[in-house]
């Protein structure tokens, strides 16, 4: 019996009526969700970086040569508003990680780019990034990761559906 065992159970005994199944399921999720974070921030944290700004390094350097991206396709990559964007990109530049290029295909604005400090930054964050993650699954074989990839993915479908947030 684990933590979600526990809540599931008391609210069978305080709410019987209710089937709290679903609660079960998103209970660990987020617990999961919780943990992982968690040994990630960890991973992250003997290179400088945190979860921000691991995305946004990360972002750019799986983009490929030039290791370029404009600011408002940085922000649909990530996810995050203009000014949350602003604020992450103040802060890599402020520490040489990233530099803003003139955009040659549009001369009036600019691209955000990676620094040779950045990629390489990046490149051996990503690599432990890797290895924690390798390490977090290990406890599955890969049949039975390649099983909850297929739920987790039908599960993040259905939910987008439903919701309409399929971003």
């Amino acid at each position: 019996m684990d933590h979600v065992d526990r809540i599931l159970l008391q609210w069978q005994r305080q709410r019987p009526e209710l089937d709290v199944a679903p609660m079960g399921t998103l209970g660990r999720l987020k617990r999961l969700n919780q943990v992982l974070m968690r040994a990630m921030e960890k991973t992250w944290e003997p290179f400088g970086l945190s979860e921000s700004s691991f995305d946004v390094l990360a972002t750019l350097r799986r983009e490929g040569p030039p290791f370029a991206l404009s600011p408002s396709a940085l922000m649909a990559s990530t996810m995050v508003t203009s000014g949350t964007m602003t604020h992450r990109l103040q802060q890599l530049e402020k520490a040489g990680l990233i530099e803003r290029v003139k955009n040659p295909e549009d001369g009036r604005g600019f691209l955000i780019s990676l620094s040779s400090e950045g990629f390489a930054l990046i490149d051996e964050a990503v690599t432990a990034h890797v290895e924690t993650q390798q390490v977090l699954v290990s406890g599955l074989t890969d049949t039975q990761r390649g099983e909850l990839d297929a739920l987790l993915k039908q599960m993040l479908a259905s939910v987008e559906a439903s919701t309409g947030n399929d971003d």
